[in-house]
């Protein structure tokens, strides 16, 4: 028997909304909102829960290069190389208890964490508990959500639904010490409920883009007293971004009339939710670090808008990048074109050219982030 999957309303604690609020938005908030318009739709996975991954490559340098990759190749999913996720230190450094300042969807107030022995990493994407792991702090992780799939966390037990929700009962059953969100997950009223039975709930928020992955790993390492792993794994996160950027640029025309011209694209057919991204959301500085133009930005568009006929037309991108479950949702690049006239007008139409990337890697902005820079840099320009 088929369980019926039924979109819960968690529209008050909605991330959108209090990051609105904030003058803020945020890309994976923004996926947040939609998949609660949407419904429950887990992340693409292979047979061990993982995202599929391409295993050892040549450097970019090195790969066969499109002719002209605003109108040749076609469809191409980006497969990063590997899921695992190295920690910068094997016993980093605390100094508990320590107070940080939690960013509550209400408000921002003082938090003192005290132990950090069993510790629950919770958003949409799984970068939180990916940078918990990359810190050095897997081993105190004791469950994860729905979007946590990399390597070592698999015998996890779940706490949330594929539709991102938290469950109370499951968490404290495994009695946690800390919970480290950032409000994309919930609803608010759980969390509420799990500080009140003395859980220590922190809430970070990191604005999206590529400064991310730095600045989370020092947020997420203040709230274990680790300040210098955390500042040591910023640096080098940093530093792998900026080569991985470079190396990019090198194979992305340089001319402006050649760079591709690029739209993100956030769907799921099932619901008939169709919202392009635009500046401020990450999509736009992922865009611009694969040498590529961010059309969204061109016609204006800010933040999340759903999608028109006419903005998508305006817009005219050369290349389509979309998460793997929503193009899944719409029956692949066939039904997506069937579904909706207006893209197979514009040139990503035309020529097929979609690239599609796990939902939990593409915008995470996380410590994979280079390598899904890498990953979208080979689907897109390469030509094997």
């Amino acid at each position: 028997m088929t369980a019926r999957c039924v979109a819960p309303l968690f529209l008050p604690w909605s991330p959108m909304l209090f990051r609105a609020a904030r003058l803020r938005l945020a890309a994976i908030a923004a996926v947040g909102i939609v998949a609660v318009v949407a419904g429950c739709t887990a992340p693409p996975t292979g047979a061990s829960g993982a995202p599929e991954v391409a295993g050892p490559r040549p450097p970019l340098a090195e790969i066969a290069l499109l002719d002209n990759p605003r109108t040749d190749g076609a469809e191409a999913t980006a497969l990063i190389a590997d899921a695992a996720i190295t920690p910068v230190a094997e016993d980093p450094a605390q100094t508990l208890p320590v107070t940080v300042t939690s960013r509550d969807l209400d408000g921002d107030r003082e938090v003192t964490v005290e132990a950090t022995d069993r510790v629950l990493a919770l958003d949409i994407a799984g970068s939180i508990a990916a940078t918990t792991w990359a810190l050095g702090f897997g081993d105190r992780l004791v469950g994860r959500d729905v979007s946590t799939t990399f390597p070592g966390t698999d015998e996890l037990p779940l706490v949330t639904s594929s539709g991102h929700a938290v469950s109370s009962e499951a968490i404290l059953a495994l009695r946690p010490d800390l919970i480290i969100t950032d409000g994309t997950v919930g609803p608010t009223d759980v969390l509420v409920q799990l500080r009140e039975a003395g859980i220590t709930v922190v809430y970070v928020d990191v604005e999206p883009g590529l400064d991310a992955p730095a600045q989370l790993a020092r947020d997420v390492a203040a709230v274990f007293g680790a300040a210098e792993a955390g500042e040591l794994l910023a640096t080098e996160l940093d530093a792998e971004l900026a080569a991985t950027v470079a190396e990019v640029a090198a194979i992305a025309p340089s001319a402006p009339d050649e760079r591709v011209r690029i739209l993100f694209l956030y769907l799921r057919g099932a619901s008939g939710v169709y919202y392009l991204f635009g500046e401020e959301s990450g999509a736009d500085e992922l865009i611009e670090a694969l040498g590529g133009v961010d059309v969204a930005g061109e016609i204006g568009w800010t933040g999340l808008r759903p999608m028109t006929d006419e903005a998508l037309i305006a817009a005219n991108p050369d290349l389509i990048l979309v998460m793997s479950s929503g193009l899944e949702s719409v029956g692949g690049v066939d039904g997506l074109l069937a579904e909706k006239p207006a893209i197979a007008l514009t040139e990503a139409g035309q020529n097929r050219r979609f690239v599609d990337m796990a939902d939990g890697e593409v915008l995470s902005f996380g410590p994979r982030t280079p390598l899904a820079i890498d990953a979208l840099a080979r689907a897109i320009y390469g030509a094997d």
